[in-house]
């Protein structure tokens, strides 16, 4: 796993299935960014079988192969699509592409699985939402900065818990950093990315919302901004958001591509956590400044005292079996489809909306 990299970013844990080989079988269509090892890995983990890879990228068919060699090499889409045994299809296309990729997996019979940001505009939500309620199956997206990290799956269980009381206020920062030369060609161009709030906002929106409790919110605010990259004039290089639940409780939350060389990873990921009875930090990637290595660091301050939480290896990642077993149960334990559009809506709405600053 490449810690410096995020695009690259796969995290990987210990094998927890749910079900036996064979049970459930996935395909991955279009690579086109690297989260798609980080979602074959968390399928694999929960004891999903892979059976089909394609994309029409020869080198990245065989990359792929390079690291799952128990994949088969399919010649088309189609032939994914068709395959009777396939529950699910994963995959992390173009963004631009991903809504359509997906009415397409679903008009097949499958289930859908893709990574963030699952739509640059509000027509392809819509079109999803529809074949949704035409064909029955599920459009889940990997929101991986809470869903593939221990240390923001163990804040959850704290909230559950009531250790801070009742949320109020969540706080996020996303730093990323940029790597320009080994980004592809669409990744500076808006209509393909969608832009900074609602590409790498999305993972903010999200988590907002799943540790807040909120099933409905309004952005109040939105700033983006180029500052630094001229030679990329679509690119929004910065961008922040206010958004407030249906509950009453707000979210602030910054995302950006200046996380600096000096940096030991690809990003110093926060979360802050506001409850009525105390306060979670959560330090996804790296403590700053210190000799510990990796992330998923909790801090934790109520009326008990205050308390530091190693995560690594703690809590697994939960996400991907509940979501293997939901595809095969229809049930929605992993995460309500709601949920997944939601946030997508969200971090359309603040693009839409946002201030150019700079």
């Amino acid at each position: 796993m490449n810690v410096s990299d995020g695009m690259n970013y796969a995290p990987k844990g210990k094998a927890a299935p749910v079900v036996k080989p064979g049970e459930f079988i996935f395909s991955a269509a279009h690579l086109d960014h690297g989260h798609i090892y980080g979602m074959t890995n968390g399928l694999l983990e929960a004891g999903g079988t892979l059976k089909y890879v394609y994309d029409p990228d020869p080198a990245k068919v065989a990359q792929f192969v390079k690291t799952y060699p128990q994949v088969q090499v399919a010649l088309s889409e189609e032939q994914v699509l068709q395959d009777q045994e396939t529950h699910m299809v994963c995959g992390a296309h173009v963004t631009s592409e991903r809504g359509a990729l997906g009415l397409r997996v679903m008009a097949a019979g499958k289930d859908y699985f893709t990574d963030k940001a699952p739509f640059t505009t509000m027509a392809q939500l819509h079109a999803a939402k529809e074949m949704v309620k035409q064909t029955g199956r599920k459009y889940m997206v990997y929101y991986g900065e809470r869903l593939h990290n221990e240390g923001a799956i163990l804040a959850g269980y704290m909230i559950d818990h009531g250790e801070i009381g009742q949320v109020i206020h969540v706080e996020g920062f996303g730093p990323h950093r940029l790597g320009a030369a080994g980004r592809p060609a669409w990744f500076f161009e808006k209509e393909k990315y969608g832009g900074i709030l609602c590409d790498i906002g999305s993972h903010q929106i999200e988590q907002y919302l799943h540790f807040a409790g909120e099933e409905e919110a309004r952005v109040t605010s939105a700033r983006i901004g180029n500052y630094a990259n001229p030679e990329h004039p679509e690119l929004d290089d910065f961008g922040d958001c206010c958004i407030v639940g249906e509950k009453g409780t707000t979210n602030y939350f910054r995302v950006d591509w200046f996380t600096p060389d000096g940096l030991r990873t690809w990003g110093d990921g926060r979360t802050i956590i506001l409850g009525t009875k105390g306060y979670i930090e959560i330090r996804k990637y790296v403590n700053v400044a210190t000799d510990m290595e990796g992330g998923d660091h909790v801090f934790l301050v109520n009326g008990s005292g205050e308390k530091y939480v190693s995560a690594k290896g703690v809590t697994g990642y939960p996400f991907f079996g509940q979501l293997i077993l939901d595809s095969l149960n229809r049930t929605e334990n992993a995460m309500t489809q709601h949920h997944a559009f939601k946030a997508a809506e969200l971090c359309l709405q603040a693009q839409e909306m946002a201030q150019v600053v700079k």
